[in-house]
């Protein structure tokens, strides 16, 4: 089987002179980025920095908002309103756009962080808050999603949707992510992310935790950035998918 796929990871996500992961050699890997817009790891000078790496290699452009939640890097429950939620999607968003377009770039995907990005699954309010504030801010933007509420809302609100499989990280039973607080949320054996990479793309699944084959039909490949040895793991994600005759390309050059 041949087809297309996005190679992705979550970028921008130091704070002032910390930094998280080598972004500069990942963007010599990854086809899409997804941004950090300051919520729960970024600021201006870091969210310029790594726009300009991408225009710079033709990488494509996400937003990547999430829970005000600084200090527990996005991955803790605020227990906001859906209203909250859309204003806080509109302002990282707006921020992300804004110094994209200084680079003459546009943001061509939002994807939730987080605690947020797990709630916009399975909370169908949530879930039309993010897709309202997409269709609004930009109706050819790309919502990047797991199958679920986010991915039927932007749907039903006539967006292009791209359904993320994540390779380092192990499912449920029902296709949802284990919580990091689990054990053994976190896959961390390259030969083993790397053929479930392959499998999921090329086969359409993904093995749960409890050995239950999920029909997985993804559209970009999501590796976490923040990984001990992220830059070597994508690079070995790539060459797989590539020697199972798999193309990778940005997700907004070919998602109908």
């Amino acid at each position: 089987m041949s087809r297309k796929i996005d190679l992705v990871a979550d970028l921008g996500e130091g704070f002032g002179p910390w930094r998280m992961g080598d972004d500069t050699a990942l963007l010599d890997v990854l086809t899409s980025a997804n941004i950090a817009c300051g919520f729960h790891a970024g600021d201006p000078q870091i969210m310029d920095q790594t726009v300009r790496a991408c225009v710079q290699r033709g990488v494509g452009i996400g937003a990547h908002p999430s829970f005000p939640d600084l200090q527990g890097f996005g991955r803790r429950d605020m227990g906001l309103t859906a209203e909250e939620v859309r204003t806080d999607v509109l302002y990282q968003f707006g921020a992300l756009r804004s110094i994209a377009a200084f680079h003459d770039a546009a943001v061509t995907h939002i994807a939730p962080h987080g605690r947020l990005g797990n709630l916009v699954a399975v909370r169908e309010d949530y879930a039309d808050a993010v897709a309202t504030a997409a269709r609004r801010m930009n109706s050819d933007l790309i919502v990047l999603a797991q199958d679920g509420k986010l991915a039927d809302a932007a749907r039903a609100a006539g967006l292009r949707v791209g359904i993320v499989g994540i390779a380092d990280r192990a499912y449920e039973d029902d296709g949802t992510l284990v919580r990091r607080s689990e054990p053994d949320a976190v896959i961390h054996d390259p030969d083993e992310i790397e053929r479930r990479t392959v499998r999921m793309v090329v086969d359409g699944v993904i093995e749960s935790r409890n050995g239950v084959l999920i029909p997985v039909a993804c559209d970009t490949v999501l590796v976490h950035g923040d990984t001990e040895g992220a830059v070597v793991l994508a690079k070995r994600i790539r060459a797989g998918l590539e020697s199972a005759g798999v193309s990778i390309a940005p997700l907004a050059d070919w998602l109908e």
